[in-house]
């Protein structure tokens, strides 16, 4: 089995000074920027801002953020990498073979909801960052300002972040230091908030106050960012991950303690500020602290959207969701730009921030799709431990607590479901709507092909390779064969070749494309099945590879030729003279559904929505990399079963040995005409 080449390859895993100032930059945009909003929503559920309300809410995020994101995430989540990918689709992929195939049903939902929470984070962060701008005025153009800053963040998605990416690390390290020192010096002046590292206040507060579940959706949000910190495993790898998160966890507490400590000092009137978070800033620094805040939310934006491109990625490549075109803005490996995914990403962002205007109603959306995506990760984290040998007690333990605690987040996001929750599932909804579709259609399609066993054929082949009386249709004909079990072919590929119209061709090529669980894999095993006629090809396609065929075939060919395995030099003599190399011209077979040929009317409407969606995507000749001008596509019907009654047989018409005596062509006797 021989190698592809895949380009320059990623080496991001080992530990140091620079590895870890990348991962500030890529990984903690989202969970950073929860300061912004995390205080501000917990001041505004209505409740009194007493000493025990107060220190039990500081209570709740800290103790949040150590089960939700050190201990589930950095510590257990981080260790159940897919070939050093992480993420909820890379652990689904690890997890397929070993277990039964329902469980792609959690991943989409998962995937689902973490692509709705990648629209309403820019949202969210962006117009929290802006509205500092309130502690100089009561009426700030926020919404001009917002939808003008997520303009320029999606804009610049076309051009690539490579130069751009370069300086997050940094900037992210001096806004985790800032929000440190902020909140080192509001704690100065209220010391009592330290009793917030205890969680009988915790406790205390969920048992004792009537609005706990204000209190846990708003208290959520500072976790927020915990899933694309494990979906970006693959780019720093775990051990930088870890460490940098030991930093960004300390200057995180620290700002919600003096932010806490500010609220404690100013319990009456703490309800009326805008934002606990600018109101710990000296007012001197004011301006520079929105400015950082507000590159802050870019770069939490930024990682959102590509790692949105980053999940369709892998949805496409699992057969999820439909091939979309794919561009790669920079030579950076992993880098993608989905122009048609980036457009609706910014419609859906700009819709989000004129719908709810401000962020405190944003809140409420916002929490709620993430809560879906972690509880289907704790699923598949309990079905990795079991496939890594963990006692069934100590998995039963896992599931158990976090199943309890992200169900009770999940009931606290529920309760705001009409203030705004609604918003988040109806677009997460829609996803899984489209994906849930489109694998059910797949299957329906891969159920009704039939195959046949290519070696019975061999003879038929070299005979029509020899046969001069056929015109030539081209010196290289390729085809992609969708057989899963290797030596059986598409019978409709041999229909086109040996029926439809005869195809004489030097070398017949059948590809057959393999996607593994293996992300990054990217290689090939090319066998001659017909001396010099007939070649077999399985491409070993990782789902975070983007297939490119017809790169592919080129190395491939290059590498046939070099090891004398095949005479690359066209057979007309004119061109053999001149030791020109000979044409390829690539053959698509395309089956198309026709609805009266089933009498399935759940299988006709999901194969009718699955025409509908597969219009958002590409067709199969840029889906597979190919050169359009010399890919011919042939369209044949995908018959399922048709209906009996609808089946009729024609009736041979008697013929008469003569003309009638009136000198009219015959007639039968029923009175049609003979023809």
């Amino acid at each position: 089995m021989a190698n592809l080449t895949q380009g320059p390859a990623r080496d991001m895993n080992k530990l140091g000074l620079a590895g870890m100032l990348v991962t500030l930059g890529i990984v903690f945009g989202d969970i950073g920027t929860s300061p912004l909003y995390v205080m501000k929503a917990i001041v505004h559920t209505g409740e009194a801002m007493t000493e025990p309300y107060v220190i039990g809410a500081i209570s709740c995020i800290i103790w949040t953020l150590t089960l939700q994101t050190t201990v589930k995430y950095v510590m257990i989540a981080l260790r159940a990498d897919n070939n050093g990918e992480g993420g909820i689709l890379a652990l689904y992929a690890l997890l397929r073979r070993h277990r039964r195939r329902w469980i792609y049903g959690i991943a989409i939902v998962g995937a689902a909801a973490l692509l709705a929470d990648g629209v309403i984070t820019p949202a969210m962060t962006v117009v929290s960052a802006i509205e500092g701008l309130e502690e100089f005025s009561s009426a700030p153009p926020v919404l001009p300002l917002s939808v003008a800053v997520i303009t320029m963040v999606f804009f610049i998605q076309r051009f690539g972040t490579e130069n751009i990416g370069r300086g997050f690390g940094t900037f992210m390290l001096l806004w985790f230091l800032m929000l440190g020192m902020l909140g080192t010096a509001a704690l100065i002046r209220c010391p009592e908030v330290l009793k917030a590292f205890n969680p009988y206040y915790a406790i205390r507060l969920l048992v004792c106050s009537p609005g706990w579940f204000l209190v846990l959706g708003a208290v959520f949000l500072c976790t927020t960012g915990a899933e694309a910190l494990y979906s970006d495993l693959g780019h720093c790898g775990r051990r930088n991950i870890t460490v940098s998160w030991l930093f960004v966890k300390l200057m995180l507490i620290l700002n919600y303690l003096g932010q806490g400590a500010w609220v404690l000092t100013h319990a009456g009137t703490a309800a009326e500020v805008s934002n606990p978070f600018y109101a710990i800033v000296p007012r001197p620094l004011l301006v520079p602290a929105i400015i950082m805040a507000t590159g802050a939310a870019i770069v939490a934006s930024q990682a959102l959207i590509s790692g949105s491109f980053s999940i369709l990625s892998e949805a496409m490549n699992l057969k999820f969701w439909p091939r979309m075109r794919i561009k790669h803005p920079t030579n950076v490996k992993g880098q993608l730009y989905i122009p048609s995914i980036n457009s609706c990403m910014y419609v859906g962002v700009v819709v989000t921030v004129l719908l709810f205007r401000d962020s405190i109603h944003m809140e409420a959306a916002y929490g709620l799709a993430i809560t879906i995506t972690m509880l289907m990760t704790t699923l598949l984290l309990a079905f990795y431990l079991r496939m890594k040998g963990a006692p069934r007690a100590v998995v039963m333990c896992f599931l158990g607590m976090y199943v309890v605690v992200e169900g009770i987040f999940l009931a606290a996001n529920l309760s705001k479901f009409a203030a705004g929750g609604w918003f988040t599932l109806l677009m997460a909804g829609m996803l899984c709507f489209i994906m849930f579709v489109w694998v059910g259609a797949q299957r329906i399609r891969r159920r009704h092909m039939t195959f046949r066993k290519l070696s019975d054929y061999y003879g038929i082949l070299a005979d029509i390779k020899a046969d001069t009386s056929i015109p030539k249709y081209a010196s290289n004909l390729i085809y992609i064969n969708h057989a899963h079990i290797e030596g059986d072919v598409d019978d409709k590929l041999l229909y086109s070749i040996i029926n439809k119209q005869p195809k004489r061709a030097d070398h017949y090529w059948l590809f057959h494309l393999e996607y593994t669980d293996a992300p990054d894999t990217l290689e090939y095993d090319c066998k001659m099945l017909v001396p010099d006629t007939l070649y077999s090809v399985r491409l070993y396609i990782g789902f975070m590879i983007e297939p490119r065929v017809s790169i592919y075939l080129r190395q491939i060919v290059e590498d046939l030729v070099a090891q004398g395995r095949l005479e690359l030099t066209s057979s007309y003599p004119s061109l053999h003279k001149h030791g020109i190399a000979g044409d390829f011209r690539f053959i698509l077979i395309h089956r198309i559904y026709y609805p009266e040929d089933s009498h399935n009317r759940r299988q006709n409407l999901l194969m009718t929505l699955y025409a509908i969606i597969r219009r958002i995507g590409v067709d199969e000749p840029k889906a597979l990399g190919l050169d359009t001008s010399v890919t011919v596509v042939e369209r044949v019907p995908l018959i399922i079963n048709r209906r009996k009654s609808a089946e009729r047989r024609i009736t041979p018409v008697t013929q008469h040995e003569g003309p009638e005596e009136d000198g009219h062509a015959g007639t039968s006797a029923s009175g049609r005409q003979d023809i």
